[in-house]
C-alpha cells in the first residue's frame, strides 16, 4: 500500500513535524511510504527522515538553490484555496496551489494525509484526488483507478483555530473518509459540532519512538520545558512559578527550547524577576532526545494541549513530568501521582508546588520515571502505525462494501454485471516483488540489463567502498568524549579518527579507531579521548575518518550527542585548564569544541541590583591570594582602566574550592564613542597575570543567545550615566557593554 503525507514544511522543527516523521518510518516498514513537504527551507531535514521514506519537496525557497522558485510570477499571488486567516497562509501562494494540484491529479497513492488545516482544505477541494488512468494511457487501455482515502489530521484542537480557519476545516472533513485527532476529547468534540458527517472521526495518538540516548540518572538540578514560544505554552506563568522555586532551591535551573514571539517578553519577564541566572532561552533544538536526558523534572505549562508530544518525550528519558491539567492531551497521558503530576492551569502557585514536590523527593522522582517509561510504550510507533492501518483498513473494506451494494443495486435495476477488472476498485494491487520504493529507493535493476562478469564483480568487491561514516558520542564522568562511529558506513581493516583544528588547518590530532566486534561488518568502530592522554588547542575540532589503505577521509556526520556527563563531570582542578563538549554543527557535522587556559576563572553567577553589577565565581588552575582584583580591558586599547576589589567567600560545593566576589558601582569615562566594550579578567594578585573570566564548565557550546542580563545605569567620574550590561563572547568569556 502506499500512503502520501501533506507536510507544510518537512524541513522545519516543530511538533507536526516530528509526529508525523515519527509515524511515516514506522508505516514505512511495512508500505511505501512518501512525505510531500509544500515548501523546502533546508538542504536536509532538520529532524532527519527514515531512509525507507522518500522525501517530495514541491517549492524550494532556499536562495541561491539550483531548484530555487522564490523568483516564480506566481509566488507574488495569494493562494487561492488556503483560509486568509491560517496561521501560516502567508507561505501559501498560487505556486502552492499550482504544484499541489499538480501533484494530487497524479498521484498514485492508496491514501493521502493531510497535517494541518491549509492542507485539509486542499486535499477535501481538489476534487478527484489521483489519475484516474496513469499519465498518458487511453480509454482502451483499461478501467480506470479509484481515488485514494483521504484522510485529515488535527494537531490542535476543535477550538483553538481561528474562525475563518475553523469554518473552512469544517466545509473540508464532510469531503474525506475520516479525519483523525491526537485525543479522545477532542475527537468528541469534533463529533458533537459536526453531527450528522458520514465522515469517520475518530482519535488516534502522535507517535513517540524510543529515544537512542541513554535515560536521566535525575542527578542535575535541571528543569527542563520545551515548546514554541506562543502564548498558549503559558511561559510567563512557568518562569512566575520558577521564581518561587529558586526562593527555596536556589541550586535548581530551568530551560525553555523553542521559539516564537513570545521571547522578547519571556526576556523581559526573566529581568524582572531577577532570574538570569536560573532560567535559560535555550532557541530552538532538533536534537531533544539528548535534551530531556540532561534534566530531573520536565514541565508543560500550558493552557492547552492537542496531546502533548513533550510529555511523551521525556517519559521516554524517564524525566518524571509536571503537567498543567489542560484540554486536552495531559490527562489522557498522565495518571496524577502515578506516572506524572497534574496541577491546575494557570495558577503558578500549583505549577510551584508540584515542581518543588518532585524536586523534594528524589525517591518519588524515581518512581514517576520509572513509571511513565512503562506508560509511554503505548505510544511506540509501531502500536500507533498499527492504528493507522487499521483504520484504513476498516475504510477500505467500507468502500468496497458500497462497492458491491452498488453493483447488486444495478443488476436488480438494469441487469448489469461488472467486468472482473471493475470486481473491487477499491482494492489496490499487490505491489510486484522488488517493486516497493521503486526507482527513487535504488530498486531492482532494469529487464535486460547484462550482469557484471565475474571478473567485474571480483574488481568491485576488492575496491574499497565509498566512506560514509556517521557517529554518536558521550561524555563520561571525568569529561572523556567517546566516539561511536557506525560500522554500515565505513570499510577497510586499518581507521583512523582524525580531530582537525578549524582555525589552524594544519595542526591534527590522529587516534586509532578500534571495531568493538573485529570482522563484523555492523560492530562500531570507537576511540575516547581522555583529557590527560592528550591536549587540544582552544578552539573548534572537526572529527573526520581517514582510511589507512588508500587515505581516503571523509568528516563525521553526527548521530545521538550525549552530553549529559559534562553536568556532573569532575571540574578540573589542575593547570593547565582544559573542558571539551561534543556538538552537532549546523549542517549536521560532529564537532568538539575545546577551551585549553593555563587558569580559569569560572562565572557562577552575575548578580544586578538597581546601581551595580557584580561577578561571583571560582579559581581553577590558580590561587586566589590577598589582593586580587576585578580587571576590564577596554576592546580594541589594550589598557586596563577598570578595577574592583574581589573579596574571598566561602567554598563551593561543587567543585570544593573558595569563590570569589566582585561588584562594580562605577565605570570609567568612555575615550571616545567607540570605546563602549570591557573584556573582565580576575587579577588573583598584585604583581599575577590577569586570568580570563568566563563561562566554560558545562554543556553550551555558545551562550551568546542562552544568558542573558538586563542593562543598568551606572555613573562615570564624568558624569555621565550610561547603560551597562554583561554579555558572554564568541568565546563564552564575559564583558561588560556600556551604551
Amino acid at each position: 500500500m502506499k500512503i502520501t503525507f501533506l507536510l507544510h514544511n518537512a524541513y522545519a522543527i516543530g511538533g507536526t513535524v516530528r509526529s508525523t516523521l515519527n509515524l511515516a518510518a514506522a508505516l514505512a516498514l511495512r508500505h511505501d511510504v512518501e512525505v510531500v513537504s509544500v515548501l523546502r527551507t533546508e538542504e536536509r531535514p532538520l529532524l532527519g527522515v527514515s531512509g525507507r521514506v522518500r522525501l517530495v519537496p514541491l517549492v524550494d525557497e532556499r536562495p541561491g538553490a539550483a531548484s530555487y522558485d522564490g523568483d516564480h510570477e506566481l509566488m507574488s499571488r495569494p493562494s487561492a484555496v488556503v483560509p486568509p486567516t491560517e496561521v501560516l497562509a502567508h507561505r501559501y501562494t498560487a505556486l502552492t496551489d499550482e504544484r499541489l494540484r499538480a501533484f494530487l491529479d497524479t498521484t498514485d497513492a492508496d491514501v493521502v494525509v493531510a497535517t494541518r488545516p491549509a492542507l485539509v482544505v486542499t486535499l477535501a477541494g481538489h476534487g478527484s484526488v489521483g489519475s484516474r488512468r496513469p499519465p498518458g494511457a487511453s480509454r482502451a487501455s483499461g478501467p480506470t483507478r479509484r481515488g485514494p482515502l483521504l484522510i485529515g489530521q488535527e494537531h490542535l484542537s476543535y477550538d483553538n483555530h481561528v474562525p475563518g480557519v475553523r469554518e473552512a476545516q469544517n466545509a473540508a472533513i464532510g469531503r474525506l473518509d475520516a479525519f483523525v485527532t491526537v485525543s479522545a476529547r477532542d475527537a468528541a468534540d469534533h463529533r458533537l459540532h459536526l453531527a450528522g458527517l458520514r465522515t469517520r472521526i475518530t482519535n488516534i495518538a502522535n507517535a513517540a519512538p524510543r529515544p537512542r540516548a541513554e535515560p536521566s540518572d535525575l542527578r542535575v538540578p535541571l528543569v527542563v520545558a520545551a515548546g514554541r514560544l506562543f502564548p498558549v505554552k503559558r511561559y510567563d506563568l512557568l518562569v512566575e512559578a520558577f521564581a518561587k522555586v529558586v526562593a527555596e532551591r536556589p541550586e535548581w535551573r530551568l530551560r525553555i527550547y523553542g521559539k516564537g514571539p513570545e521571547r522578547a517578553n519571556l526576556c523581559a519577564l526573566i529581568d524582572t524577576l531577577g532570574l538570569n541566572d536560573h532560567v535559560f532561552l535555550m532557541g530552538p533544538s532538533a536534537t531533544l532526545e539528548t535534551e530531556w536526558p540532561k534534566a530531573s523534572v520536565a514541565v508543560v505549562s500550558s493552557e492547552w494541549e492537542s496531546l502533548g508530544m513533550t510529555i511523551l518525550e521525556a517519559m521516554h528519558a524517564g524525566v518524571p513530568v509536571v503537567a498543567t491539567d489542560c484540554p486536552h492531551g495531559p490527562g489522557e497521558i498522565l495518571t496524577d501521582g502515578t506516572d506524572g503530576l497534574l496541577v491546575t492551569p494557570n495558577d503558578p502557585n500549583a505549577l510551584a508546588t508540584g515542581l518543588l514536590r518532585l524536586i523534594d523527593d528524589p525517591e518519588l522522582r524515581r518512581r514517576v520515571g520509572t513509571t511513565g517509561r512503562t506508560t509511554v510504550q503505548r505510544y511506540a510507533p509501531r502500536v500507533i502505525a498499527t492504528e493507522y492501518e487499521q483504520l484504513i483498513a476498516d475504510l477500505q473494506e467500507a468502500r468496497a462494501a458500497a462497492t458491491v451494494k452498488l453493483r447488486r443495486l444495478l443488476r436488480r435495476t438494469r441487469g448489469w454485471l461488472p467486468s472482473r477488472a471493475d470486481q473491487d476498485p477499491g482494492t489496490p494491487e499487490p505491489p510486484t516483488a522488488g517493486a516497493k520504493g521503486g526507482a527513487a529507493k535504488g530498486g531492482a535493476a532494469k529487464p535486460g540489463a547484462a550482469k557484471p562478469s565475474a571478473v567485474e564483480s571480483a574488481a568491485e568487491n576488492a575496491a574499497p567502498k565509498p566512506l560514509r561514516p556517521k557517529a554518536g558520542c558521550r561524555v563520561g564522568g571525568r569529561g572523556e568524549v567517546r566516539v561511536s562511529v557506525t560500522g554500515s558506513g565505513l570499510s577497510g581493516a586499518v581507521l583512523t579518527l582524525v580531530l582537525r583544528r578549524r582555525h589552524a588547518v594544519d595542526d591534527e590530532v590522529r587516534v586509532p579507531l578500534r571495531q568493538d566486534t573485529p570482522g563484523d561488518a555492523e560492530s562500531p568502530w570507537t576511540a575516547t579521548l581522555h583529557h590527560d592522554e592528550r591536549d587540544l588547542a582552544e578552539d573548534r575540532w572537526d572529527l573526520h575518518v581517514e582510511r589507512d589503505v588508500d587515505g581516503a577521509r571523509r568528516r563525521l556526520r553526527a548521530g545521538p550527542v550525549e552530553q549529559r556527563g559534562l553536568l556532573t563531570a569532575e571540574f578540573p582542578d589542575r593547570s593547565p585548564v582544559a573542558w571539551w563538549i561534543p556538538y552537532t554543527t549546523k549542517d549536521g557535522y560532529l564537532a568538539l569544541r575545546a577551551f585549553h587556559r593555563t587558569a580559569h576563572a569560572e562565572v557562577t553567577a552575575l548578580p544586578v541590583g538597581d546601581d551595580s553589577i557584580a561577578v561571583e565565581g571560582v579559581l581553577h588552575g590558580a590561587a586566589l591570594g590577598e589582593g586580587a582584583t576585578l580587571v576590564g580591558v577596554a576592546r580594541g586599547e589594550g589598557v586596563a582602566d577598570l578595577e574592583a576589589p574581589v573579596r574571598r567567600t566561602g567554598e563551593r560545593r561543587a567543585t570544593g574550592r573558595p569563590g570569589f566576589h566582585a561588584r562594580l558601582t562605577s565605570l570609567p569615562d568612555p575615550a571616545g564613542p567607540d570605546k563602549v566594550i570591557w573584556d573582565l579578567f580576575l587579577r588573583p594578585s598584585p604583581d599575577a597575570e590577569p586570568i580570563r573570566l568566563g563561562r566554560l564548565f558545562d554543556d553550551i557550546v555558545d551562550r551568546k543567545d542562552t544568558d542573558k542580563y538586563p542593562a543598568v545605569t551606572m555613573p562615570t567620574p564624568g558624569g555621565a550615566a550610561p547603560q551597562a550590561r554583561f554579555f558572554f563572547t564568541v568565546t563564552n568569556d564575559l564583558a561588560v557593554a556600556v551604551s
